[in-house]
């Protein structure tokens, strides 16, 4: 919300009148005619600005003004820069014409680069303004006026991002060759205030100083982004901008470019004074080769010299950082260029190996590793190497000791979505790396989790998916852990009120230690849980209550969807008897955060439906587990949402038309366990701090009942004389097990339902299991009925001359 101030100030924008403010653009434009500009022409653009972007219509300004401010924008201060594009971009129509001045591409700087983006609403404006952009190319840097080309690139890399097919072929090839130029033949010699001669020595006298390295020592090499000094020439901030944009080309020159631009043999570099490295002179061949070719030689040579030059020492420490970053974007590049030019692999990977080696033991360096082993993934199968140790790495150490880093965890997991399928086929550690993935997850829940609704897919096989189901159950714990973890070096550590965690001290217990250590594994295969699992539980209590666990629970339902919907397309007739039997045992050993155990509950109801109705088979297959959970009468207080579906589940598909296998026995032992779970709800009073069962849970048991006696017709005397004496207690009011009216005649009413239906057994048997053919109609299929001879007499009448 706007302060008070700002309210009242964009109040009286909008309000203004037509009349005041004609007298407002007078008085700006006589202010603009002054040669020098005060703190009243800034404050009267502010609040022109100001006008016109506070209302959602186009103003028009007068010719003489807005000829003025096209005039600021080549102004030297930069805040007039600023308004002057600013207030112009909410004036002038979407449309390149009107910017004439851009004829002298001299005046091109950063403002008047956006106000041109902002004008070119059509690949055609796109395309004018590459050309008028790249004019300023075709001639030498020293026929231009100074400091004509520093915004040159930054604006093609602009329009290379939204609409790279604007570059024609030939702009191609031009800015190729000018890329190539300022990579590799940038002067070798420090820029304007390089001298530390006295007031006396003239520029005559000078002499050049030579650019430096990182640690001080002098360059004997060609100019790189690396290279210090007291100041640059022109030629090598191109170089560094050239740099800057260099992978973004190279991507998009490889997908945009036809490849049919001839071979520019004669092709030479238009800096012919330049300073050659001994490299140079080694691939002076490489002048033969068409621009696009020549570009991918020169940013490969200048990337080892990146590589060879982080190795040096940097004495501030904002240019080891440099190093750090300029090694991410080098080692990309070599990717890039590898994945271009097979041939170049084996001259990139004795470098790229020797980095790594020198790199892998410091942490510090995650960053520039992943570009490494993106590398590795990429080529490390052609050279045939050994990739173990990156990824004991990159799945290793990097989660487990670094989980708390947000870049890291960012960039690592786009890695993950970028190369899924390679890693799948050729990372066998990938997938069992879960436990260890799962933490970038736990920790920052809000932050990853559009990741992970990619990611864990592929980590669900038919070898880890009960591990990985107990691993998602445990994350609000796995989360509280790693907050005990980093509490742990903080000591000593409490609450606001000034108790000590009594989890911190559980952390640090040898008594408790391997609990933790189970939820810090690196990798799966250590076993499908815990077996003090409430006991963890009840160590992490007051963990319930952390805004990062809370978080963390709120994930869990939603990678469970995805875990399940993934699981009925890869399991087999073991794998859900196991995860059925996980689901039931988890149900009551969830950390005690009562709206995540009722979303986990509903998750579980869901599936389990899904599962049983793909594969009927599983509920006789499980039907003791299911008896089990079904039978339990506390079940029906404390999970009401799961333990519904189990008891629908039982009645819907324990029948012979589902699977041969179901005996009379089995049913009859069914409706036994369900029966004495539903006389004993309806005959006693709830347990002291539950509420009263629902009545979808007593219609269900009431409905499977029956259902189960519908198939075994010596047990319809058993419901029957149930549901009679269920309609006779009601008679007589209220109930203890029933606090609502309502509720209690929908009860009775469904009872009356079913005891009528089980008069006629037969009828009863066709209503309540009902044969697939009446379930599943196909009658456009059945060719004894009339409706696919009408189908085939419409048809032929349709097709028919």
């Amino acid at each position: 919300m706007y302060s008070h101030g700002s309210e009242s100030l964009i109040k009286q924008a909008r309000e203004i009148q037509e009349s005041e403010l004609q007298r407002f653009y007078g008085r700006l434009v006589k202010l603009l005619q002054g040669k020098e500009f005060g703190r009243e022409t800034v404050d009267s653009l502010q609040r022109l600005q100001l006008i016109l972007t506070a209302t959602k219509y186009t103003r028009t300004l007068p010719a003489e003004l807005q000829r003025r401010l096209f005039s600021l924008l080549s102004s030297p201060v930069e805040q007039l820069q600023v308004l002057s594009s600013a207030v112009l971009r909410e004036t002038l129509p979407p449309s390149g014409k009107e910017l004439n001045y851009t004829e002298n591409i001299g005046q091109l700087n950063t403002h008047t680069a956006a106000l041109l983006l902002s004008q070119a609403v059509s690949r055609a404006d796109l395309s004018s303004l590459c050309a008028l952009v790249l004019r300023s190319l075709e001639s030498r840097q020293s026929e231009g006026p100074v400091h004509s080309l520093t915004h040159t690139l930054p604006i093609l890399n602009t329009v290379l991002t939204h609409s790279p097919e604007c570059l024609s072929e030939d702009h191609l090839t031009l800015l190729s060759k000018k890329l190539v130029d300022w990579l590799r033949y940038a002067s070798i010699t420090q820029g304007g205030g390089a001298s530390s001669g006295g007031f006396f020595i003239g520029p005559r006298s000078r002499q050049p100083v030579p650019i430096a390295e990182l640690d001080g020592t002098v360059s004997g090499d060609f100019f790189t982004v690396l290279c210090v000094g007291q100041g640059f020439t022109e030629d090598q901030w191109m170089n560094v901008y050239s740099f800057s944009m260099l992978h973004h080309w190279l991507l998009t020159y490889h997908s945009v470019s036809s490849g049919n631009a001839a071979a520019d043999i004669d092709d030479r570099s238009e800096v012919e004074g330049s300073v050659v490295s001994m490299v140079s002179a080694t691939s002076s061949s490489s002048r033969l080769l068409p621009p696009k070719e020549r570009l991918r030689e020169k940013a490969f040579q200048y990337c080892l010299r990146l590589i060879e030059q982080s190795d040096r020492m940097a004495q501030k420490r904002t240019d080891a950082d440099l190093q750090k970053a300029c090694l991410v974007e080098a080692v990309c590049i070599l990717n890039t260029v590898c994945v271009e030019e097979v041939s170049l692999v084996y001259r990139s990977f004795p470098c790229v190996k020797a980095l790594f080696g020198r790199l892998n033991s410091d942490l510090t360096f995650a960053r520039v590793l992943l570009p490494v082993a993106q590398f590795y993934l990429n080529h490390g199968e052609m050279v045939a190497v050994d990739c173990e140790s990156v990824w004991k790495l990159v799945f290793g150490r990097f989660p487990a000791e670094l989980y708390n880093d947000p870049f890291l965890a960012h960039e690592l997991l786009r890695f993950l979505r970028l190369n899924l399928q390679n890693l799948q086929l050729r990372v066998p550690q990938y997938s069992r790396s879960f436990p260890n993935l799962l933490k970038f997850l736990a920790w920052d829940s809000p932050a990853v989790v559009d990741d992970f609704v990619d990611l864990l897919p592929s980590l669900v096989t038919t070898d880890t998916a009960v591990e990985l189901l107990h691993t998602l159950l445990d994350l609000p714990c796995l989360s509280a852990t790693l907050v005990l973890q980093l509490r742990a070096t903080c000591s000593p550590i409490s609450e606001a009120g000034g108790q000590a965690l009594h989890s911190l001290d559980a952390f640090r217990s040898t008594k408790f230690r391997g609990l933790f250590l189970y939820l810090l594994r690196t990798e799966a295969g250590s076993g499908d849980t815990i077996d003090r699992l409430s006991m963890l539980h009840e160590l992490l209590a007051e963990a319930a209550d952390w805004p990062r666990v809370a978080h963390c629970a709120q994930t869990v339902p939603v990678m469970l969807h995805i875990f399940f919907n993934t699981i009925i397309t890869i399991a087999d007739e073991k794998l859900l008897a196991s995860l059925i039997l996980a689901m039931l045992e988890r149900s009551t050993l969830l950390l005690n955060l009562p709206i995540y155990i009722k979303e986990i509950h509903r998750v579980f109801s869901c599936h389990l439906l899904r599962l049983c109705k793909l594969h009927p088979y599983v509920v006789v297959d499980q039907s003791h587990v299911l008896l089990e959970f079904a039978g339990t009468t506390a079940n029906v207080y404390s999970k009401e949402e799961i333990y519904t579906h189990v008891v629908w589940v039982l009645g819907e598909y324990l029948s012979v038309s589902r699977d041969s296998r179901c005996s009379v026995k089995l049913i009859t032992s069914c409706f036994e366990s369900l029966e004495a779970v539903l006389f004993e709800i309806t005959s006693s009073t709830p347990p002291p701090g539950t509420a009263c069962p629902t009545p979808r849970v007593i219609t269900t048991l009431m409905s499977a009942l029956a259902k189960l006696a519908s198939r075994s017709h010596d047990l319809i005397p058993r419901v029957s004389l149930f549901l009679s004496k269920l309609r006779t207690v009601t008679r007589g009011g209220s109930v203890t097990w029933c606090s609502d009216e309502e509720d209690l005649v929908a009860i009775v009413t469904r009872g009356e339902e079913l005891w009528s239906l089980l008069k006629t057994p037969g009828v009863a048997q066709s209503v309540l299991t009902p044969p697939p053919h009446v379930t599943t109609p196909q009658w456009h299929r059945d060719t004894n009925m009339s409706m696919p001879l009408q189908l085939r007499t419409l048809t032929s009448l349709t097709h028919s001359q």
